[in-house]
């Protein structure tokens, strides 16, 4: 699933009588594309548009979390009755001290007391029950929003732990997640435990050329090179910079000399991640 997907959920999730023609002006597509996506997601069993029924607005105003222990033999005989009764809205197997749980309305607690004592307690295998009454739901199942990506992952490799705390501020406060690495060994290391999605790479650390050796390893491991490579180096300005590769090297995806702006750290950020 894309965003577009995720979108068109999250519109059919707060009202599923939604026409196809109004969640293509709330996304701003076609409504064929809307139309397509919908038959998709439905085929695939991921969207089920249904009807809710509100148990207290039709005059169930007792709600109960019910675990139950079961003998191991009867456990799937009694998940099938408690099924088939009514005044469950939803059961499941569990794990723990007990082995089914079950959602459950009632009309009264008379009601409740009624089903504990004259069904559930006659289900064979049932050998014990706990019941929570829920007086308040802060939260129904169709309130659950798929969550969405999570946000790219960006490696700081610099020996400077100034320049690496700015640039972890700037990148989280944009959203980013980010890991650091103070060296070229601690880069490779680091990108096999954190697989970033790019990585912001310093050139003279352990070594004058110690970011482009990183940047020559990552090129020439094939679970790595394609990854993004923005270098933000102070090289430039330093006699060193006649050692810099050329561009026909291909070690690279970009170069920004320090000092660089938060503005265009973003930028280039967010053109590599594209």
């Amino acid at each position: 699933m894309d965003q577009i997907d995720r979108q068109i959920l999250d519109l059919l999730r707060e009202n599923g009588r939604r026409s196809n023609v109004e969640v293509a002006r709330a996304l701003g597509i076609s409504e064929g594309t809307v139309r397509k996506r919908i038959d998709r997601l439905l085929s695939s069993g991921v969207l089920r548009i249904v009807g809710l029924v509100d148990p207290a607005l039709a005059g169930y105003q007792t709600r109960a979390l019910i675990s139950l222990t079961v003998e191991l033999a009867h456990i799937e005989q009694a998940g099938r009755l408690l099924c088939d009764m009514p005044e469950v809205m939803s059961a499941c197997r569990v794990t723990g001290e007990h082995h089914l749980a079950v959602e459950a309305v009632f009309e009264s607690d008379a009601h409740l007391i009624s089903f504990l004592v004259d069904r559930v307690a006659k289900i064979p295998g049932v050998v014990g029950s706990k019941t929570s009454h829920v007086p308040q739901m802060l939260k129904h199942s169709y309130e659950w929003v798929l969550p969405g990506p999570p946000p790219p992952t960006i490696l700081i490799v610099d020996d400077d732990p100034d320049f690496v705390e700015v640039t972890r501020i700037v990148l989280e406060e944009a959203g980013y997640r980010t890991c650091s690495a103070a060296s070229g060994r601690q880069a490779l290391e680091a990108m096999a435990a954190n697989e970033p999605d790019l990585v912001i790479l310093d050139v003279m650390m352990d070594g004058i050329l110690d970011g482009w050796d990183t940047s020559r390893r990552v090129r020439s491991d094939p679970a790595l090179w394609d990854l993004p490579i923005l270098v933000v180096s102070s090289i430039t300005g330093s006699e060193y910079l006649g050692m810099v590769p050329t561009d026909e090297d291909f070690m690279i995806d970009n170069f920004l000399s320090k000092p660089v702006q938060p503005r265009q750290l973003l930028q280039e950020v967010r053109r590599l991640l594209k």
